[in-house]
Order: structure tokens, then sequence, then C-alpha cells
């Protein structure tokens, strides 16, 4: 970590999470490289690092990206950019995203709301809604609609507080469910002054970062782009554009230590709320009862796994120093990044903004739960939980986030032997990456 950012340890962070979210929703077709090495203040080996996930994580990831639990996920595309007009939407086919039709939803998914993510809680939230509803017409039988759903913002608010992301509302008949499986991140061809003004709003007014790190990928740029029918695989110019040291002045190698750094902070959240879902009274509720057994099977196998990685990220480095401080840089963090998930509602391409909006909500999720430790420690066995809860939109985008990310640092491996093939002198640099950060 240079001593420009040491301050911020949540900067790293934010940085890390931006221009690795950014450049996915750019250019999903290119994975990072491969680098090696040792994690500064920490023995984090990049080689364990690769292996743990090669064998043990991205494997069981995978299967339970396809599980219908974790396939379909409730989005609004539609949602208006709060910041400035909107200069129309890309027209191009590879942006669009097909809906899923109401008949192909498992009926236990769409009979719920944001929270029922088991059995328990599609049995008595209907009764919970019900009994507010009495209290609160039994309080002043004169108040307005308008009172009543002042209450309601209210209640909404009060339970953003710990939020790190602008959630959508998922009540909003704007909002439908997308089958991520049939609507794969990929590269889009979006670009020009609309994908632009988005990622200059984000990485130049809502960044931690030094003023030395140099603007990366402009889309402006002339187009690299080939005439015939496009094959999907890996593109060693684009690979090499990005992140050679040399055509990037020596930003790529930044963008790639971002993706460990944003994994393992990713795996620590994981292993960190293991016992939410550990309690039986959560089921992973799709309808199908032999299907929700195994995917919790497999759920509580990833945790397992998760837990028993030797070498985790110490989240507590992220806010060291005086209570005070620490305080309000956490909380400046948290405004910051709340801030750039309302700009995925400024993206033009739909199939960008799905998976931007489902990554920036995967990883607030994640710093939800690395700061709800007590709470998590504290939940009841056999009851719904009151201090700490996640909605089943926050777990599908955590996991299907962390699928992202595993994909990736698996996809280094095939991009290290294609390098090797090349024979490239010039690639002998990303064997001598290191990263830094905080591990415990």
């Amino acid at each position: 970590m240079s001593p420009g950012v040491r301050r911020a340890g949540a900067g790293q962070g934010a940085a890390a999470a931006v221009q690795l979210l950014v450049t996915l929703s750019f250019l999903p077709s290119v994975v990072e490289a491969q680098v090696t090495g040792v994690l500064d203040d920490c023995l984090c080996d990049i080689d364990s690092i690769d292996n743990f996930n090669t064998f043990k994580i991205f494997p069981k990831i995978k299967k339970l990206q396809e599980r219908d639990y974790f396939r379909y996920y409730k989005v609004n595309l539609k949602r208006p950019c709060p910041f400035w007009a909107e200069d129309g939407h890309c027209s191009i086919k590879d942006c669009h995203v097909e809906p899923c039709p109401e008949s192909k939803i498992p009926v236990g998914i769409k009979a719920g709301n944001s929270n029922k993510y088991s059995k328990v809680a599609n049995n008595t939230k209907e009764l919970e809604d019900c009994e507010q509803a009495s209290k609160l017409g039994a309080i002043n039988s004169t108040l307005s609609n308008q009172s009543k759903e002042a209450f309601i913002d209210w209640a909404r608010y009060d339970d953003s507080q710990d939020h790190f992301c602008e959630l959508d509302d998922e009540r909003s008949p704007a909002a439908q469910y997308v089958d991520l499986l049939l609507n794969p991140e990929r590269y889009t061809g979006y670009k020009g002054s609309s994908a632009w003004r988005v990622w200059n709003s984000i990485y130049e007014e809502n960044c931690f970062k030094p003023r030395s790190v140099y603007r990366p990928l402009n889309p402006l740029a002339p187009s690299r782009e080939t005439w015939g029918k496009p094959s999907w695989g890996p593109n060693m110019k684009e690979f090499k554009r990005r992140f050679d040291p040399v055509e990037t002045k020596g930003e790529g190698p930044r963008r790639l230590k971002n993706l460990y750094f944003l994994y393992l902070i990713e795996l620590r959240a994981l292993s960190k709320v293991a016992p939410y879902f550990e309690r039986s009274v959560v089921d992973l509720y799709t309808g199908n009862v032999q299907e929700d057994a195994d995917t919790k099977t497999l759920l509580l196998n990833i945790f397992q796994d998760t837990k028993s990685f030797p070498m985790h990220f110490d989240e507590k480095s992220m806010f060291a120093g005086d209570k005070k401080g620490a305080k309000s840089l956490k909380e400046e963090f948290r405004l910051h990044f709340k801030n750039i998930s309302r700009i995925m509602d400024c993206v033009g391409c739909d199939k960008c903004r799905l998976w931007g909006k489902l990554q920036t909500q995967g990883l607030g999720t994640a710093l939800k739960i690395l700061f709800s430790e007590k709470e998590i420690q504290k939940l009841p066995e056999n009851s719904p939980s009151k201090g700490f809860q996640l909605t089943r939109q926050e777990i599908v985008a955590l996991l299907n986030a962390f699928g992202r990310l595993s994909t990736s640092i698996r996809e280094l491996q095939n991009f290290k032997v294609l390098l090797q093939h090349s024979r490239d002198t010039s690639t002998v640099w990303w064997e001598r990456g290191i990263l830094r950060c905080h591990c415990i």
C-alpha cells in the first residue's frame, strides 16, 4: 500500500472495489492476470490463494450459482439516474437483458418479499404484516395514507443505516426477475460518452485514491474491434492493453492486485456470516423441499471451506486508529460506496447495469457482514433474526458476486498458460507482482 493511501485502508478497499467492479461491467470477457508473491503485512501467499480457489471454492460456487435459489435475481433496471439526465439506453443487442417469465420462477421465490428466504418466514411474515398494519391503524384511525407511507419510509430509513448500497424496491412494478444463467456477464460493446460519464463519476468523485493514479480505460479512445462473427474466449491483445504496465502507465498491476484484495474481503465475509445460515430456521426456500435441502448443504459446505482458509483478511485493519477517526472514516466509506450503488442506475447498458448492481450489492452485503460481527454472534438458533438480517436479494447478490471473483481468479490460470505459450518476454512482469493488505 503506497503512503498516499495508508490513511484509509478503507480507501484502498473502495478504490479496489470500484476499479474492479466497473472494469468487469464494461469488459467482462477480459479477466485479470496471474500475479505471485506475498501479501504485505502477513504471509498471504498468492499461489496458496490460487490453489485454494481453484480446487476448493470454484467448483462448488459454480454449482451453487446454478441452483434455483441463486440463479434468479430481482432487479429494477428502469430506475432513473438520480444525478443527470439520461442520454439514452444502449441499443446493441448484447446490452439487452431478457426478464424471466413469471411461470419460470419457483413458487417459493415469487410468492415472497425481500425478507422471505425461509419456509418459516413465508408462513409468518404475512401475520406480522397484518399485526403491524392493525397496530398502526389502532394508534390513530384518522391517519392519512400519506402519513402511513411516511411511517413506512421512516422504517426503511432506519433499516438502511447499516446498508452500504441503495437497494431496489422489490415491490415496484418495474422490478423483474432475471435468470442470471441466461443473462451472463459478458463484453457488450457499451462505450462512448455515456459510459465514460459513469466511470468518471465513480472514479474521480467517489474513490479514495492518490492523485498520482493514472485514469484508465478511456472508452472514447479509438475502437480496436474487428469485423466478422464474434466469438467468446480469451482476448490476449485486449488483455495486454488493459494490464500491461507500459500501455497502462503502471496501472495494470494495480488492477490485478485489486482483484485479490476484493476476493479476500468477500471470502472473509462468507466465513463470518456462516453462523447465520447454519441455523435450522434458514431453509433457502424455493418450494422444492429436496432441492432446498441440497442447496443449503452445498452452501454450508462452502462456508466450511471459507472458514478453513488459513490466511484471512483482517477487516479491523480497514479502519484502524482512534475510535472517533475510525468511526468517521467508516461512515465516509459507507456513504461513498452507497453513492456508487446509486450511480449504477445511470448505466445505459441493461446487462452492464444488471451485473453492476448485483456486484455492488454483493460487496455492500459483504461489508455489512464484516461490521456486524457482534450481532451475528448473538443470533437466536430457532427464531427469526432481530439485530442482523439479510434479505434474499442480498444473499443472492453476495454469493453471485463472490462467484464472479472466484471465476476471475480461476481464469487467471488460463491466461498464465497462454502467456507462457506466447513466449513473449514482456510478460515476465506478471510473475513479479506483490499484493499489499492486512491479513490475520
